[in-house]
This record gives structure tokens, sequence and C-alpha cells, in this order.
């Protein structure tokens, strides 16, 4: 997470230009009793488990003890850059501290004073809460938005690209449904514009790496059909869904009513029929697609792009139970953002949020969250180097959001 934040001081030299080059949390102030409170405790809660571990192995314990380490390793260096700079303005208030010895002190506090800077950084980072979807794998719905055929023909193209991201990256993706504007078809042999496609990257924690792609790209080009050469503004939505794995999945998040992937098969009406579009006899004769409808989100799923209705179904069941496990994760957020915007002005860029423009006249990508301009569109839309610069410029925006959102809750927490 440091090094992210370290992007904002070096995008310049990469090509890009940003509206803000530092994170907002001072790193000179102190850090609040409140945050500082809540790491002791976690320090405590990480020794108390050490000294578990130790006598006996307990797999719940081991695994929060690895979830604290990294606030308990900030804790120690928070607490020896304090008394490093404690000791140091101890000598030079005394006023019997000789001159030579001051003269060293003196050199010394800019540096225990960058290692304070840095120390609190690194504790107020570790205090966020690791995302609960981090690790899973994901899934990328596309789908054209205002533009009519051209914002068609450039969701096609982002899907193209985070294909070409996933393949540079070593991603293991594919697609999960295809459908262009005359139907189900294959991707390879359709020139349609594209209706809709949902792209299954099933590498773990590739949700935490592609997280920050949700939202409205929007696009300024002159579309091929333009005879005047006039510049058309479309957009495309992009989703990106945490996916639980179908192999070696635990069945007891499945089954548990507390855990986000559960779905009561009593709120969800099941469709069978016969499939639509190209795919041969087989599919065109034989009920194979289905249809599942939670009724009380009214969220459907429909799933006919395999040859068996039990491939479908279980495909149909993974986007559903993406979608609500999503669904309930923004609930939870929005629940908190409530109280962040009353007292800071605190905002969130949401999945209806327009996030990018891609403008091919000027060759440039904009992020409107980081406030990044990029003038390496070609490199973006192939999936190059340029769209990791463009996502990681996200991550430290997205990490400055966390951390200012940190700092806001404790600090009505402490006035309380």
């Amino acid at each position: 997470m440091q090094a992210i934040l370290r992007l904002f001081m070096t995008m310049i030299s990469k090509g890009g230009t940003l509206r803000r080059v530092a994170p907002s949390a001072s790193a000179n102030a102190r850090i609040s009793p409140g945050l500082l409170c809540r790491a002791r405790e976690a320090h405590a809660e990480f020794q108390r488990l050490a000294v578990k571990l130790e006598s006996s192995f307990e797999a719940s314990a081991a695994k929060r003890h690895g979830e604290l380490s990294p606030i308990a390793s900030a804790v120690k260096d928070y607490d020896r850059a304090s008394e490093s700079l404690s000791e140091l303005g101890a000598l030079l208030n005394d006023g019997d501290t000789d001159e030579e010895l001051r003269k060293l002190a003196q050199e010394d506090v800019a540096g225990a004073k960058s290692r304070m800077d840095e120390a609190f950084q690194t504790l107020t980072t570790a205090l966020i809460p690791k995302h609960p979807f981090a690790h899973l794998p994901c899934l990328i719905e596309i789908r054209p938005g205002v533009g009519g055929s051209e914002a068609a023909l450039f969701a096609g193209d982002l899907l193209r690209m985070y294909q070409a991201f996933c393949s540079r990256k070593g991603l293991r993706c594919a697609l999960l449904k295809y459908e262009d504007q005359e139907g189900v078809s294959d991707p390879t042999g359709s020139n349609a514009p594209l209706q809709e496609a949902i792209l299954e990257v099933t590498s773990p924690g590739s949700y935490e790496m592609l997280r920050s792609e949700a939202g409205v790209h929007r696009v300024q080009r002159v579309p091929a059909t333009e005879s005047k050469g006039r510049t058309h503004t479309s957009a495309a939505n992009v989703l990106v869904l945490p996916s639980l794995p179908t192999e070696d999945t635990d069945t007891s998040d499945l089954n548990n009513p507390n855990s986000d992937y559960f779905v009561s098969s009593a709120d969800v009406h099941v469709d069978v029929m016969r499939s639509g579009g190209a795919g041969g006899q087989h599919v065109n004769k034989t009920e194979s697609a289905v249809r599942l409808t939670h009724k009380p989100t009214n969220t459907v799923v429909v799933c006919e792009e395999g040859r068996s209705q039990l491939s479908n179904r279980q495909k149909a069941w993974q986007i559903l139970r993406a979608r609500l496990a999503q669904r309930k994760r923004e609930q939870r957020e929005e629940e908190m953002l409530k109280f962040r915007r009353g007292t800071s002005g605190h905002g969130k860029f949401g999945r209806g949020d327009k996030i990018r423009t891609y403008n091919w006249g000027q060759q440039r990508v904009t992020d409107h969250r980081s406030g990044l301009n990029i003038n390496q569109l070609d490199d973006v839309v192939e999936g190059g180097e340029a769209l990791d610069t463009v996502i990681d410029s996200v991550k430290a925006w997205m990490l400055e959001q966390e951390i200012e959102g940190l700092l806001t809750e404790t600090e009505g927490q402490e006035r309380h």
C-alpha cells in the first residue's frame, strides 16, 4: 500500500498528470488517540494469539494472527520512531547538553521526523480493514450505455481490453456469456455490436486487482459510420463482482444465512426454456436455457450458452450469488458512508458514476477519480502497461479515501 501511495509523487515521470500529488492525510500530524488506541488493542490481541498458538494450533487463530501482523509491526515502528524523536527533543531542551552533542541531535531531527511521518502513514494504512472479497476471483460484466451502436462497439473494445490485460498479467479468464445484438453468439465469429458480456477471471485475488474498474466508461471519438467527421460521446457500463470459485468451494459459505453468498432457494424462481440464437439444433430444440429470478430484489439472470441445462443452471447460480453478494456489501458500505458524508462531505463513486473518459481525438485517457490524465490511449485500450498506470492511480485514490474515512470515523467516536 505504501508503494501505491508513493505513486502520487512519481506519476508525472510515467507520462501522466494528476490534480493532486499527495494523500490528504497529513503525515506531519500525530496519529489521533482513537486510532492509536485501536492499533494498540490489535497489537495486544496479536500477542495473546501468539502465546495461544505456541501451545496449540487453531486455524482460525492462526488466520487472525496473520491478519494482525501488519498492524503489530506498524505499532512497533511507530513506537520506535516516537521514542527516538522524544529522546532527541529531550537532548535539545536540556541546558546541560554540550554543543557537539546538541549539533549531532539537530542533524538527526530531520531524519527522525521523516521516520515518524512514514511510521504514521504505515500505521494508519495498516488499520484499514482488508476488503472481504479481496482474495476472490471476479466476474466483469460489460454492457453498452447511451450512444446506440457506437456504445455497443465501445463495449466490445472494453471486453478486448480486459482480455488483453488478463493475458499479459497471467490471469486465467474465460467468457461466461457473450451476446451481441442478434442474440447469443460466438465472440470469435460475430461482427455485430455487443449487447452483454460476462468475463470470468478465475485467478485468486483478481477481484482486488480489478474492482476499481466498476463504473461508467465514456468514449469520445468519430464513429466509422460518421460521414461529417463529428465526434460522438458514448458510454459503456462495467460491473465487477466477486466470484465464489466453483471448485474447492467451502459449502458453509453457501449454507450460512450470515454469509454474503447465502441465497435462499425459496426466494428464487427457476424457469427453463429453449435457447435462442446460434448454436445448432441441440440447444435450440432442448430446454437447456435457465432463468433465475430473485424475488426479493427482482434480480434476473439468464444463461443459455451451455449445451446442457445443468451447466447453465450452475453458471446462473454463480452469477446470481455474485450479484447479490456485491449488493449486500454495497448496502453496508453505504450505511457507513452516510455518517462520513454528514461529518466531512466525504463521498464515493458508485457503479452509476462516470469514472473514466477515453478521448480518441486527443489520444488521452482521463480517470475522474484519481485525476490522472495519460496520453497513451492506444496502450491503455490494448491492455498494456499504461492501463496498469491508470489502475494504480485509482488504487491510490481509493486508499486515500479509506484513510480519510477511517480518520473521520475515529474522530466521530472520540467526540461521542
